[in-house]
């Protein structure tokens, strides 16, 4: 007999948000504490004439894990019938996995075992980014999606200061076990509450697993779902001009800048970028659905994104550090919550939720792969900061425009 799977029609209530985004907050400290500031210290104090490339390298290689594991857990979440549920296996499975890989770089002392460290966070931790991105579609009803888009990019971005204020205040090893602590702790109200995906007879089919449905994992037809393709594309080029701009950030505040503590320097450009972000990403989501419209929100939020590159490029200065770190909150806080809600209305099928999501992932993830090799050639050959403050804003503006060739979605 086929599984199936309900459309959700209940709305979620404020324990549910709350639980939801305490789980997303966790998750963003175990990925951003490292990257942000452990990772670049510690490529630092391994290689330091080289330590520019050997980030490269290991935030290259470990985004590479992330593109290949993020669909294929949200595709075999897909398929699982626990009496836990469809995600929360994954969710405990990938968080406790994720904690005991921080530890193995925490533990790195050579280019070697960063790098595989790293990659070891992604393609455990993967594993509960991706069955919580499959909870949105999953519960929450589409009238309701923007609103909680709209919490969830605030819970991220709180996840990230954190992240940011953790690995400041307690460096090194003890930076990256407080990251595992707070990942752990922040997922139990979530998993314990055991709600999960209903099913319900008549609903659509949940697919079962062959070799055939795991090459399809990582594939959907552009030309059967057009608007799912522009909706990867231009999610991938506003997140490559993001990735671009903020790659060498701390490298930007203790090179370019000279900042002499460029740490509490990403600390307070992280803390000024929440303002932005908080000030714009609920009320953003929820307007968007009292307006049953996204484009012209993702659109000119990714505008808005771009004229913070733009900012810098022109003047690469402390001061205009701080006003850029707003505007791209602000942007950013409209665009994580009413692109995220958009691509939620995109996906093909419903059964294939956290593949098709997984896939989405891709296109966030990829550009953390692409963002080192192509800020390392421009700032060494191609005109430094300025040049590659000029091109995060390009490739941005791009994405921004192409959002129009969406068709589904007003």
């Amino acid at each position: 007999m086929v599984t199936t799977v309900a459309e959700p029609s209940t709305r979620v209530g404020r324990g549910w948000a709350l639980r939801f985004n305490l789980a997303w907050v966790g998750v963003m400290v175990g990925f951003f504490g490292p990257l942000q500031i452990l990772l670049p210290n510690q490529a630092e104090a391994i290689s330091p004439d080289h330590k520019e490339l050997v980030l490269g390298l290991v935030t290259a290689l470990g985004a590479t894990c992330s593109l290949v594991l993020n669909p294929l857990w949200g595709a075999l979440s897909d398929r699982t019938t626990s009496s836990w549920g469809r995600r929360l296996p994954w969710v405990v499975a990938g968080g406790l996995a994720g904690a005991l890989s921080l530890l193995v770089v925490a533990s790195a002392r050579t280019v070697l075992m960063m790098v595989l460290g790293w990659c070891l966070v992604q393609c455990t931790l993967n594993a509960a980014w991706a069955a919580l991105t499959a909870v949105v579609p999953d519960q929450v009803p589409r009238e309701q999606r923007g609103a909680a888009a709209g919490y969830l990019g605030l819970s991220q971005m709180l996840g990230v200061l954190l992240a940011i204020a953790v690995a400041t205040l307690v460096p090194g090893t003890g930076g990256y076990l407080a990251c595992a602590a707070l990942l752990l702790l922040s997922l139990v109200p979530f998993v314990l509450a055991r709600a999960d995906t209903p099913r319900a007879a008549g609903a659509v089919p949940v697919p079962r697993w062959s070799r055939r449905e795991l090459v399809r994992t990582f594939w959907v037809s552009p030309r059967r779902h057009p608007d799912f393709a522009w909706g990867w594309l231009t999610r991938f080029l506003i997140n490559l001009g993001n990735a671009i701009a903020l790659v060498y950030l701390l490298y930007f505040l203790r090179d370019e800048l000279h900042r002499s503590n460029a740490e509490a320097g990403v600390l307070v450009l992280g803390a000024v970028n929440v303002l932005g972000v908080v000030l714009a990403v609920v009320v953003s989501g929820i307007w968007s659905d009292r307006l049953a419209r996204r484009k012209s929100f993702v659109s000119a939020a990714g505008m808005v994104m771009a004229l913070a590159g733009l900012l810098l490029a022109i003047s690469p200065t402390w001061e205009t550090a701080l006003v850029a770190a707003f505007v791209l909150g602000v942007g950013f806080g409209v665009y994580t919550s009413v692109d995220f809600a958009l691509i939620t209305e995109v996906l093909p099928e419903a059964a294939d939720r956290g593949k098709d999501m997984g896939v989405l992932n891709i296109a966030a993830a990829l550009p953390q792969v692409a963002a080192p090799a192509i800020a390392a050639v421009v700032v060494t050959y191609l005109g430094g900061y300025p040049a590659l403050f000029a091109v995060s804003a390009a490739i941005g503006a791009l994405g921004a425009l192409l959002v129009h060739r969406i068709t589904s979605v007003h």
